[in-house]
């Protein structure tokens, strides 16, 4: 798993992940396995409240872990539509299963341009040398 980073999914180069879902209009959002990875063991997630507007690039939510405390940022715009409630009681899954069951948040897409930004798994690896 170290390093991993799967195709199919798209890249912020702050360290998130999208999942778009078949019809591209609402995405899966999470963190990366560098991401995790460089936060250490995480101890706390504040999630937003389901119906939030988020904007590319600005932060959503915070993740605590036991070095320091970091904002997750939004790699695209929209509303947030659902919430991985589960963080809550067990944030560990954002280290455990960074792409799966540590899923933050589902976004409704409101500025569908802003994809052209976001990089491939390739690229991402590559930006991390």
């Amino acid at each position: 798993m170290a390093g991993d980073y799967p195709e199919g999914l798209l890249y912020h180069p702050e360290h998130d992940w999208v999942r778009l879902d078949v019809d591209g209009e609402v995405a899966t959002f999470g963190i990366t396995w560098y991401a995790q990875d460089s936060l250490g063991e995480v101890v706390f997630f504040d999630p937003p409240e389901v119906g939030t507007e988020i904007r590319q690039g600005d932060s959503y939510a915070e993740v605590e872990s036991v070095k320091a405390v970091s904002d997750v940022i939004a790699p695209l715009s929209g509303e947030i539509v659902e919430v991985n409630a589960d963080l809550v009681e067990a944030p560990e899954k954002i280290n455990d299963d960074p792409y799966g069951e540590g899923w933050m948040v589902k976004v409704r897409i409101t500025e569908q341009g802003e994809r052209d930004a976001l990089l491939s798994a390739a690229t991402y690896r590559a930006q991390l040398g």
